[in-house]
């Protein structure tokens, strides 16, 4: 087999993740996660949280990665997963209780994201919760040396990627039938952002 993909970040900031997001879904019974990536954070998660079925998804590439993670945890509550471009890929019909995403939105374009919002609604429950981990500009301004830095070498690799602004991704969410629930800080200058579905 394979070495499964391993993310360094995801080892480090699972621990604080889990003391925001735990809380939150108590009474939460499925989730979709967007953009699993190596697939520590599905595996981790749902262990954590057992009363949770975790759906992972993302783009077909990293699929063979997610699955390894999935398979070694052997876990009843993290399911295999589904193919999610959030732009060209048609979207799952069914609805979840909430949606979690970690550290996608700096990847994609501004077109992802306006996509990601357009959709995101049909998939969350009314009251559901959308939960963003990730870092966030605000009023134009980086919160950090580290995450202008950051934003520079993303922008290196793909010049439609880089650190969005969080007035402008509340507006989206907000246009989307979402209202702000908290905005949370967390270490190395990265957020959580909260929505709750409202219409």
């Amino acid at each position: 087999m394979m070495n499964r993909p391993y993310s360094e970040a995801c080892e480090q900031n699972r621990y604080v993740i889990l003391d925001v997001i735990k809380p939150l879904l108590t009474s939460a019974q499925t989730l979709l996660e967007i953009g699993s990536g190596t697939g520590q954070h599905a595996v981790y998660f749902s262990k954590e949280m057992p009363h949770l079925t975790w759906q992972s998804s993302d783009q077909i590439q990293y699929h063979s990665g997610i699955q390894q993670w999935i398979d070694a945890a052997n876990l009843d509550n993290v399911l295999v997963p589904l193919a999610l471009n959030v732009s060209t890929d048609i979207w799952m019909s069914q609805q979840y209780d909430a949606v979690f995403s970690a550290n996608t939105l700096h990847i994609m374009s501004k077109t992802n994201v306006h996509d990601f919002f357009e959709h995101i609604n049909s998939v969350i429950v009314m009251n559901g919760l959308l939960l963003i981990y990730g870092p966030f500009n605000y009023q134009g301004h980086y919160t950090s040396a580290s995450n202008e830095r950051f934003d520079q070498w993303l922008k290196s690799r793909d010049v439609l990627s880089g650190i969005k602004d969080f007035e402008h991704i509340n507006t989206l969410a907000s246009t989307a039938g979402f209202e702000l629930y908290n905005d949370y800080e967390m270490p190395a200058n990265n957020r959580i952002l909260c929505w709750q579905k409202k219409e």
